[in-house]
């Protein structure tokens, strides 16, 4: 070793004092952590299998799991709570960047993964799609169904519980309102509209104009968004049903059609217990198929769905029995299971085929998610997602293999397996926690939505609580202002506080020497009138050319002891 060498030993305390590099430093995301803590709690496979020996569980067993996992993304989860009430309906765009769910709170709310981070998961817009103006009080109705366009992602299908179908543009505008029918008119055929409520709707597979509604008129009507004026087709359903007057509801409607390019199917089913199938390009005159007894009378039927081969439909009624159909032998079910229904609290409970068909997904009422086997419906996978609520609307994405699911308890799950999935929950759990500022504290910011006005406007136990001094605001008043009164924000005006020694204005001398009459504002005009009143009587400026010839004024006087004209007598015969 040269004299020049010098032996320096490591110091950790110093090591960890000195900065590691110059610059701002970066917050970085650990992936794995957040990974790991999104991780559900693994449930255990229900399959159709023979039982093995208990000397061979254990591996096999560790094996299901595994392949589980990697077969169906359940794995991990986000959760989102954007509601107030139960979430009925969710779609997600086909690029799988943006997602809409709607809820009995009278609400849908847009949501964007791009813009969501561990800490922040929030919608960006929320809207209700019956309000006319936010000045006038209008009624709110639930919101039955919501879909992306599959061919025009720009236009988004709302439903509520009204007779008018409405689209939207992906960021929330309103875009199209259909027409309401004549509901005095007893032939469905003459009117223009739905007469009632509509129930659901659905877009058609291939025409980015065409779209479907379902209402409790016993319609079904076909619309182009370019005329919502009148419907393009009806569909009236003539109900056999004893006592039904040739009507009923219909309650759920799927239009499909076939990977290969066949012919499109449009499957319907009314609350008489009956499904029908027409052809889906039309005519409309009459149904290519019909079941009159599909599922049992006066039960909701709350979803359909057709595979995408276009060959089997899968339906879940309301007298808690799922049941799969072959569209080219239409009359009998070709499996059938019981299944428990919660149609009576939410008709819209949802039913669907896997992307490829090869898994049916459904929801539960004690909120567990079933997948099961399309050829004999029996449960390949039983996960709880929301245990004791249940679960509602669910959907699986092709691009994205992340099933979504929204509950009774106002809660929105993305399932998701950071192996199979992309995009989406992952990329979110991906990201770096978003660093609090202090606009997300909501006593330093002004809801401006409403306007300034309405911060002074409190109803209820708004008003109790700004009376009791409950909130933040009231109990430190001068937080963010100076001594002086004035605010520490630069960007705010300052308002001088009115006292009773501040009667003068800086301005008020100005305004009196240069604006004629500024003096009158603040006079009486009735005093203003009247001294003028002797003047106008002494030296009238109107009625001067005829002052000496003006007539005096008589007024006749009356007594108080003159008596008054005697009443005349009523004739007596």
């Amino acid at each position: 070793m040269d004299g020049d060498d010098v032996l320096v030993e490591e110091d950790e305390a110093l090591k960890q004092f000195l900065p590691n590099g110059f610059g701002k430093p970066t917050k970085e995301a650990d992936v794995a952590r957040q990974t790991e803590k999104a991780k559900r709690p693994k449930a255990p496979a229900v399959k159709d299998e023979p039982q093995t020996s208990h000397g061979e569980s254990s591996e096999e067993e560790s094996e299901e799991d595994e392949s589980d996992d990697d077969e169906f993304p359940v794995s991990h989860e986000l959760v989102l709570k954007t509601h107030e009430r139960p979430i009925t309906t969710l779609t997600v765009d086909p690029s799988g960047s943006r997602f809409i769910t709607g809820s009995t709170d009278c609400t849908i709310k847009f949501h964007d993964f791009a813009s969501m981070t561990p800490n922040t998961l929030h919608a960006f817009k929320s809207i209700d799609p019956t309000a006319t103006k936010t000045s006038v009080n209008s009624e709110t109705h639930p919101v039955h169904h919501v879909e992306f366009n599959p061919n025009s992602p720009s236009q988004v299908l709302v439903i509520t519980a009204t007779p008018q179908a409405k689209i939207f543009s992906r960021d929330g505008e309103e875009l199209k309102e259909f027409v309401k029918g004549d509901m005095y008119l007893r032939d469905m055929h003459n009117t223009k509209g739905h007469i009632s409520a509509i129930t659901t709707g659905t877009w058609h597979p291939a025409n980015r104009d065409f779209c479907v509604t379902a209402g409790t008129d016993s319609t079904l009507r076909i619309w182009d968004v370019n005329m919502p004026l009148k419907q393009k087709d009806v569909i009236v359903h003539k109900s056999k049903a004893a006592g039904s007057a040739g009507r009923t509801r219909m309650t759920a409607v799927s239009w499909g059609t076939s990977i290969q390019g066949g012919k499109n199917v449009l499957v319907a089913s009314a609350l008489d217990g009956s499904l029908v199938m027409y052809d889906g390009d039309g005519p409309y005159s009459r149904p290519t198929a019909e079941i009159r007894e599909a599922h049992k009378r006066d039960t909701w039927t709350g979803s359909i769905d057709v595979s995408a081969d276009g060959r089997t439909v899968v339906t879940r009624g309301g007298d808690s029995t799922i049941k799969l159909w072959d569209t080219r032998k239409f009359k009998q079910p070709i499996s059938t299971v019981e299944h428990p229904s919660t149609s009576d609290q939410y008709p819209n409970s949802d039913i669907r085929f896997s992307p490829n068909s090869s898994s049916i997904i459904t929801g539960s009422a004690d909120g567990h998610l079933h997948i099961l086997n399309p050829a004999t419906l029996k449960p390949e996978l039983v996960t709880p997602v929301t245990e004791g609520s249940p679960l509602v609307t669910v959907l699986w994405h092709n691009k994205l293999n992340q099933i979504l699911t929204g509950s009774a308890n106002a809660e929105t799950h993305v399932l998701y397996n950071p192996n199979t999935s992309t995009r989406g929950a992952s990329t979110v759990m991906s990201k770096a926690p978003k660093r609090r500022h202090i606009d997300d504290d909501p006593n330093y910011t002004t809801d401006l939505s409403q306007g300034l006005s309405g911060d002074s406007i409190t109803t209820g136990d708004g008003l109790r609580a700004a009376q009791s001094g409950m909130s933040y605001g009231a109990r430190h008043p001068t937080v963010g202002l100076t001594v002086s009164g004035k605010s520490r924000d630069p960007r705010r005006p300052h308002i001088p506080t009115a006292t009773p020694f501040a009667k003068s204005q800086p301005d008020e001398r100005h305004v009196k020497e240069n604006i004629p009459l500024s003096s009158m504002r603040d006079e009486d005009p009735r005093e203003a009138l009247l001294k003028y009143a002797e003047k106008a009587e002494k030296d009238p400026m109107f009625t001067n050319a005829w002052k000496a010839t003006q007539p005096k004024t008589l007024y006749a006087d009356v007594s108080d002891e003159e008596e008054e004209p005697k009443k005349k007598k009523a004739r007596q015969g």
